[in-house]
């Protein structure tokens, strides 16, 4: 079982039979959360920038977030805030895990992108393998960026979200939601994540580094990214 050990669950429940838990989730994230799951989407600041980014899972009643292990609790107190008076329950789940496979057929395509292979949650085990190396080295070879380190406090849209089926612009209102819809309404994304080889990114605009895989997160202006280090499923056609 190979799992993602920086991964972890948080359980979304109705503590009343008249709750709605994807209707709560639904008014506060980029993605809608009331159609087919899993699905990749943000929380974010009012401003649109991003606060976290997690794939939601249904299980029966209950919503499921995958997020980063580091963030959960964060996420966690963020979403009680939002959460006033009503009847839901916000828990990390500690016998449950994520689990993903570049290979094989027995999980559920990523979302984002079917080469990133397929993911699957079920009850963790002792002889489980982390595949988080694995699975970090395989996500930047296909230019694919997540987590607070290389997305946290840049606007959703340069993030990739539309190429990685990350927003919806018809679910309705969501924190964001505004200065979110104005850039994608006057095709005003300007910058965007690029992961390129580490001689080839830019300090002053360098996100993240990864020297074990020579890589960067660098965040560019869209005329500054050169043709040949875009990945394909990245729409760099020139705005109006």
């Amino acid at each position: 079982m190979t799992r993602l050990f920086t991964r972890t669950l948080i359980r979304l429940s109705p503590q009343d039979p008249a709750e709605d838990v994807p209707a709560f989730l639904q008014g506060l994230v980029t993605n809608d959360v009331k159609g087919a799951l899993p699905a990749w989407t943000a929380l974010l600041s009012p401003q649109g920038k991003v606060l976290f980014d997690f794939l939601v899972w249904a299980e029966g009643d209950d919503l499921l977030l995958d997020c980063e292990t580091s963030a959960a609790d964060a996420l966690a107190k963020r979403l009680t805030l939002y959460r006033l008076r009503r009847k839901i329950g916000i828990a990390k789940v500690d016998d449950l895990g994520v689990y993903w496979s570049n290979q094989g057929d027995g999980g559920i395509a990523d979302p984002r992108l079917a080469a990133l292979g397929q993911r699957w949650i079920a009850p963790v085990g002792n002889d489980d393998l982390a595949a988080d190396d694995a699975w970090t080295a395989h996500r930047l070879s296909l230019g694919v960026t997540e987590g607070q380190a290389e997305l946290g406090d840049i606007l959703w849209l340069e993030c990739n979200a539309v190429d990685l089926n990350g927003v919806s612009f018809t679910k309705g209102c969501y924190v964001g939601q505004e200065n979110t819809a104005r850039m994608n309404w006057r095709q005003k994304v300007n910058r965007r994540l690029l992961v390129l080889p580490l001689d080839r990114s830019d300090q002053t605009r360098q996100r993240v580094a990864y020297p074990e895989l020579a890589l960067a997160v660098d965040h560019r202006r869209v005329e500054d990214i050169p043709a040949d280090l875009a990945p394909e499923w990245m729409d760099l056609t020139p705005q109006e």
